[in-house]
């Protein structure tokens, strides 16, 4: 379902998965049909806009659908400036408000559901950056997390659980970076790393999908 999030320079373009509506969870319903609650919201972030990065990216939709069969609500939304969303690119730190602004609108929507702040390359490290920071956050999760060209810092330390999803053959954030960083990162903390795999899993969906599964079921 498509929604607008009233973001820091202007309206946000954002979808919503719903499991009780738009997945096969398994999970049976309440008495008298009601669907149960999500087993969290997901605030799920794109890659890099400048590089043609939105929401609608083939790895940021087989991630949300991932995070939707294990009975989460997906939120995804395009940054400033990407897709219909108003603004114009902000370096990173705009874009750290524009996911705040995300997290809000979840937490509003959901209210005393579980929130997981999750994103692929760019994404990841705006996701893991404000949801390290933020009480509400009690999962990070990386996908194709590019360590060796943002500040990770924050993540580094923080005590939320995190995981990570990366592939074997990513030129852009080389795997070797990302266990550098691993090792020093605070527990608790997996990964994955998924074999022959490039920096947006293409031709590797699917794994990197069962890998996201795997990691948070």
């Amino acid at each position: 379902m498509i929604h607008h999030i009233s973001g820091p320079a202007g309206r946000l373009e954002a979808l919503l998965d719903d499991p009780a509506a738009s997945c096969t969870t398994g999970k049976p319903s309440m008495p008298g049909g009601e669907a149960p609650p999500p087993r969290a919201v997901v605030v799920l972030a794109h890659p890099h806009p400048m590089h043609g990065g939105t929401m609608h990216s083939k790895v940021v939709f087989q991630a949300a659908k991932a995070f939707c069969r294990l009975g989460c609500a997906v939120l995804r939304f395009n940054f400033r400036g990407a897709g219909t969303s108003e603004g114009a690119f902000a370096g990173g730190a705009g874009e750290q408000h524009d996911y705040r602004a995300a997290l809000d609108f979840a937490a509003d929507r959901f209210p005393g559901v579980e929130i997981w702040a999750a994103g692929v390359s760019f994404g990841a490290w705006v996701a893991m950056t404000v949801g390290a920071t933020d009480p509400r956050v009690t999962l990070l999760v990386g996908i194709a997390t590019p360590v060796s060209m943002y500040d990770f810092s924050v993540v580094a330390s923080s005590q939320t659980p995190k995981v990570f999803v990366h592939g074997e053959h990513d030129t852009i954030s080389p795997t070797r970076a990302l266990w550098e960083f691993y090792a020093t990162a605070s527990e608790p903390k997996e990964i994955v790393v998924i074999e022959a795999a490039d920096h947006l899993f293409d031709g590797r969906y699917a794994e990197m999908a069962e890998a996201v599964e795997g990691l948070v079921a």
